[in-house]
């Protein structure tokens, strides 16, 4: 099932022009507009999922596989040292779009810092009550 007002549903199902990577019948791997490094890619489904939650167990399945598959690939053509896969979920996790996607970012030697965070800090009685709260909810 495709979403009329999405626009990765569009992208996707090749409604609007992509630079397109990679497509098989469930997928296609899109070059990134707004790239966070040279070779940003991202892993559209061909049907639509809002965000991970929704996402089809079989779809979810192939997507870090393909991600896997994709990262090898820009390590070998175009020589980065490493890749992220990245994959947010609501709009304060960063997702601007809401249509389940993947990023694939090429890393290379002294690039930027795109992925990261400080380290904090919780007592062992604080991560307790987190895990018992999540736990209630499974």
């Amino acid at each position: 099932m495709t979403d009329d007002n999405c626009i990765f549903c569009k992208i996707a199902n090749g409604v609007i022009p992509s630079t397109t990577l990679y497509e098989d019948e469930q997928f296609r791997v899109i070059l990134d507009l707004g790239p966070a490094s040279r070779g940003h890619a991202l892993i559209l489904p061909k049907q639509h999922f809002a965000d991970v939650c929704d996402l089809d167990g079989e779809i979810a399945a192939k997507v870090l596989p393909l991600g896997a598959k994709i990262g090898a690939a820009m390590k070998k053509s175009l020589e980065c040292s490493g890749f992220n896969l990245v994959q947010n979920n609501g709009e304060s996790a960063g997702q601007t779009v809401f249509h389940f996607h993947m990023h694939i970012i090429p890393r290379y030697e002294n690039g930027p810092s795109i992925v990261s965070w400080t380290p904090g800090t919780a007592s062992p009685e604080e991560l307790a009550q987190i895990a018992e709260k999540i736990k209630s909810s499974l």
